[in-house]
């Protein structure tokens, strides 16, 4: 989440999806127990970080096998509130696990919370602005355990920072310029990725072991290489790595996935609006014309960008050191291919990373077959023994797009705990496809190769080759022909069925207007837009690996319970269930469904929160037309909306504290421990 009092960049709507593709206006009509809260789900007592994870913690009641049963909630739905306090449903506590500044390193001091550390403190304390995690069970042999529920490596991103808590006094500018190196060192490895150990003590509760051999940061100046078929091409070439096949570190890390294989996945989303780029650096590169002009623009990385926080007007004391100076992305060098400056340095991040948690020498691969894009999560379809892996993907930001990952290996389940030499075999080669929503509730997944002519035969940008697709990626999707869509988020695949959910966060009236509703985003209303959000699920007509057309309806559409009906609360949520911006999704292994919020829209009511669901199937709802009105303008469409929910499968059960968004969740294999990140809680005051 950016700190819009820090940056003129607007992540969520950098407006330069200017394509003519659909954005579901031409899709004009459609379908247009057991005990404990899951009866032996999250019990009584739980783990809680604040600025970092929630673990709740049950009785010791054996976890009976998944399938076949029928699963209910019946903890007590939790109250919308707007008190700066943690509230989780009755029964349940919660305690901080993990905070901002935390040390992971013996000898290092405790975190003093007024700006005193050092900026190189910071690669062994806790970054900020926690976001997506993982958790994977630790074996006595330092292996991967997929059943261990005692002790386990969390994997956590650490997205943004609040940039005035980091130091004494706030950052110090002058004219413009960042004159203090050191702020500008710990703002940097206060973003990345965190490994650390945790294990459960006598009491049932998780806590951090600070000491342990495990624990490790990886932030935007560690040393990363690049995987796939961008790697080593002219697009990547930087001063850093001339011949294009490595990089540094990785930022704006949001959601996250990992692997049938053991590994972990961090996704780059908001990595533009920390670049510079001059006034006038259009026509050092061609005019706006030119390919490497289009790219930019595309990727919202305008001339005249100030960059983030500043970064690159820093100046080291060392003449070697280019960790500020590659955050200007201005064409300096006099070289063709960009080796000799940081024009290319943008192309080196967007990226699904993988990282191997249980080997600390590992260097992280970005896998740039998955292209390139304001990556949020990547959730795995369930592996078939001699089928392709596949991963879904979401590109956050208003009009763009849902993309699929088919491997072109086949799984075999020898190459579990195989790490990065298994993410070599799945995650470097494969098919990359857009979705198209069609207005029957059908869809199509578009491929992004030099065999779709639409690509080929594309006349706004001409793709070279495929590691030209993987780089630029918005533009292949726009050649294709792919469907814009609401700020598409998360994404997680249903354990029981496989049936595939994307968090649709919101959209505005400026790109979203009445005339422009459709069935899969069929919502415009008041002056906001579609300001609460929904959930859309899709279901694939064949194998996961094979198909290419896919069925689709909308789940929940978030809004005020006092809402009407026929307009915005189309799934008739009630005080027990309402919530808008939904953002974070993810399935336990039961089939639970968690949802979690990062929200505006309703702040005044409630704070952010996470819910717990059971969803059917797509299709188990029914045909609904909406009537939109702002102003003299207004739209009707019919939709297909998800069953309606109860209090039986819909509930909440969290409410953050004032400021923060609720995202990143994972358990232990026995359900036992939860860990739910409760990021940046009282950024405004």
């Amino acid at each position: 989440m950016i700190d819009q009092r820090n940056t003129s960049f607007e992540a969520d709507d950098i407006g330069c999806n200017n394509s003519a593709n659909t954005a579901f206006d031409s899709v004009l009509k459609t379908f247009l127990s057991r005990r404990g809260m899951l009866k032996g789900g999250v019990g009584t007592a739980a783990t809680l970080l604040l600025g970092g994870a929630l673990a709740a913690c049950e009785s010791d009641d054996d976890v009976a096998a998944p399938p076949p049963r029928t699963l209910e909630l019946n903890f007590s739905p939790v109250a919308k509130s707007v008190a700066d306090v943690l509230t989780v449903a009755s029964g349940y506590t919660a305690s901080v696990l993990y905070s901002l500044g935390d040390p992971l390193a013996a000898g290092v001091s405790n975190y003093m919370n007024n700006g005193g550390e050092g900026g190189t403190s910071f690669m062994q304390r806790s970054g900020d602005h926690h976001d997506g995690m993982e958790y994977f069970g630790l074996g006595a042999n330092g292996r991967l355990d997929a059943n261990s529920s005692t002790r386990g490596l969390i994997c956590i991103n650490h997205e943004n920072i609040t940039q005035i808590f980091l130091h004494a006094a706030g950052p110090t500018t002058v004219a413009g310029v960042r004159t203090v190196p050191d702020e500008v060192v710990k703002e940097i490895n206060a973003h990345g990725v965190a490994i650390y150990e945790v294990a459960r003590g006598t009491n049932g509760a998780m806590s951090l072991v600070r000491d342990s051999a495990f624990n490790r940061r990886i932030t935007p100046n560690t040393a990363v290489d690049l995987a796939g078929p961008a790697a080593g091409s002219a697009f990547l070439r930087t001063l850093n790595s001339p011949t294009g096949a490595a990089s540094r570190g990785t930022i704006n890390n949001c959601a996250t996935g990992h692997t049938p294989w053991g590994t972990f996945l961090t996704c780059e989303e908001n990595w533009a609006g920390y670049f510079r780029r001059a006034a006038g650096d259009d026509a050092t590169r061609g005019g706006s014309t030119a390919r490497a002009v289009k790219a930019l623009q595309r990727y919202g990385i305008a001339q005249g960008a100030s960059g983030n926080y500043g970064w690159a007007t820093a100046t080291s004391t060392d003449p070697a050191d280019r960790s500020f100076r590659r955050w200007d992305a201005t064409q300096s060098g006099a070289s063709a291919d960009g080796s000799d400056d940081f024009r290319n340095e943008p192309n080196t991040f967007g990226y699904v990373v993988e990282i191997d948690p249980f080997n600390a020498a590992s260097v992280p691969r970005k896998r740039t077959a998955l292209g390139r894009l304001a990556h949020e999560a990547a959730a795995y379809g369930t592996p078939v023994q001699g089928q392709p892996i596949t991963f879904y993907m979401g590109d956050d930001s208003r009009g763009e797009y849902v993309y699929k990952f088919v491997s072109a290996a086949s799984w075999s389940a020898a190459d579990a705990g195989n790490g990065l030499a298994a993410g070599d075999k799945y995650l470097n080669a494969g098919t990359l496809y857009a979705a198209r929503f069609n207005g029957d509730g059908s869809g199509e997944w578009l491929p992004l190769t030099l065999a779709n002519t639409a690509l080929t035969g594309n006349t706004n940008y001409a793709f070279a080759d495929l590691a030209d697709i993987c780089v630029n990626t918005r533009l292949a999707a726009d050649a294709a022909g792919a469907t814009k869509m609401d700020r598409p988020e998360w994404t997680a695949v249903h354990p029981r069925n496989g049936e595939v959910y994307v968090t649709l966060t919101n959209n505005s009236a400026a790109i979203r207007p009445v005339d422009k509703v459709d069935a899969a985003n069929p919502r415009s209303y008041g002056a906001g837009g579609n300001v609460n959000g929904h959930i859309l699920r899709l279901k694939e007509t064949g194998g996961l690996g094979s198909a290419t057309t896919f069925r689709w309806d909308i789940y929940l559409f978030g809004s005020p319970a006092a809402a009407a009906a026929a307009t915005v609360n189309l799934s008739g949520l009630t005080d027990a269930n309402d919530f808008s911006s939904p953002d974070g999704i993810w399935f336990d292994s039961q089939g639970v469904c968690w949802i979690q919020t990062d929200d505006s829209a309703y702040t005044s009511v409630t704070n952010c929160m996470m819910l717990a669901a059971l969803p059917g199937t797509v299709g188990d709802g029914g045909a609904r037309q909406v009537t939109n009105t702002v102003g003299a303008a207004t739209g009707t469409i019919t939709t297909q909306v998800g069953a309606t929910p109860t209090a039986n499968n819909l509930r909440r059960f969290l409410v953050g504290p004032k400021g923060c968004e609720i995202t990143g969740i994972a358990t232990t294999p026995d359900l036992k421990t939860m860990f739910v990140n409760i990021q940046h809680p009282g950024e405004n005051t």
